[in-house]
């Protein structure tokens, strides 16, 4: 996550500067109310990234995109992925890049709302790379459970069981979690395992 990194990736899209707008970043993905999302994750998917770069069509708007893909965070609102993609499309255009680039890192941004199917092959690749924590190693994917559920500790814990069961049997029923093939390889196998022993944890036993 390093400042050149984020320039290489700012200045291929024709943006000028970057360097107070990544520190700005950096703050919102540090806000003490988050849990998961924050900088680990922020890494994690530009690591993934990064590995997975030779797949992307336009990869520094998939990496600029990754970068504000929850810059705004609110566990009360319903519109972050939006408020994201706004700015990222403002900061764009403000900092000389050009329209198209802007709409595009705007589309990536909200396809990672997870509502509809991705329609690019960038989506897709984005996408799938900010759901691998689906696939992650167990111990990883229980860590992330349980900061889901830090950040949504104001929630009473029988609501927050149901609303949370419903997301990931959303997910565990869908024919298919992972558009990019070699992502699909990866993750696939091991993001319906984690799902189910998810689901089986929050949904209590019945007595006998």
């Amino acid at each position: 996550m390093d400042l050149a990194r984020w320039q290489r990736a700012w200045q291929a899209l024709g943006a000028r500067g970057g360097e107070a707008l990544h520190a700005q970043l950096l703050a919102r993905y540090a806000e003490p109310h988050r849990a998961y999302h924050t900088l680990q994750h922020l890494a994690e998917c530009l690591a993934l990234f990064e590995e997975m770069r030779h797949l992307a069509q336009h990869p520094a708007e998939i990496e600029v995109a990754l970068w504000f893909h929850d810059a705004i965070y609110d566990v009360h609102r319903h519109d972050n992925e939006a408020q994201s993609a706004d700015w990222a499309r403002r900061a764009l255009l403000d900092a000389g890049a050009s329209a198209d680039a802007g709409e595009r890192v705007a589309a990536l941004v909200l396809a990672t709302r997870h509502s509809v199917a991705p329609a690019t092959p960038d989506e897709q690749l984005l996408v799938d790379i900010d759901l691998a924590i689906l696939g992650a190693a167990s111990e990883r994917f229980a860590e992330y459970e349980a900061q889901i559920g830090v950040e949504y500790g104001h929630v009473p814990r029988p609501l927050f069981n149901q609303k949370r069961g419903e997301i990931l049997a959303g997910f565990l029923a869908r024919p298919m979690l992972y558009a990019t093939p070699a992502l699909r390889t990866r993750f696939e196998a091991a993001a319906r395992r984690n799902l189910q022993h998810a689901l089986a944890m929050l949904i209590p036993m019945p007595d006998k």
